[in-house]
């Protein structure tokens, strides 16, 4: 069964939810939240996030197709659109609801720039 228009939308605004809820919980910083949307200038679709000391920019994707490198060029390009340090795609695991348990996708620079707290 595909999914309509509508019904994509409302699923990646409920993923979007669930990830900001669970950032804010699991590290402890009630300013975690879903971003307002802001067009052609977006800025990722989770606010205030740290790792490590580094702003992250957080792009979720609650999708049927995989397309790992068009969402980390989205994710680059909304980091750098927000002035943050590092982006990571954060995508729904196929019968998976728990929000803890679904896939986080990054460059492996950018593994390691929030491993060490920033970029060499």
């Amino acid at each position: 069964m595909s999914r309509s228009r509508t019904s994509a939308r409302k699923a990646g605004a409920r993923f979007e939810r669930e990830v900001a809820d669970f950032l804010a919980a699991a590290l402890g910083d009630p300013s975690i939240d879903r971003r307002v949307k802001t067009g052609a200038r977006d800025r990722g679709d989770v606010a205030n996030v740290r790792a490590n000391g580094l702003r992250a920019v957080v792009e979720c994707k609650d999708v049927a197709r995989t397309d790992l490198a068009g969402w980390l060029g989205e994710a680059e390009a909304e980091r750098a659109n927000d002035g943050a340090d590092v982006g990571v795609v954060i995508h729904k695991r196929r019968g998976v609801s728990d929000p803890g348990e679904q896939y986080v996708t990054m460059t492996l620079r950018t593994f390691a720039a929030m491993a060490i707290g920033g970029m060499r």
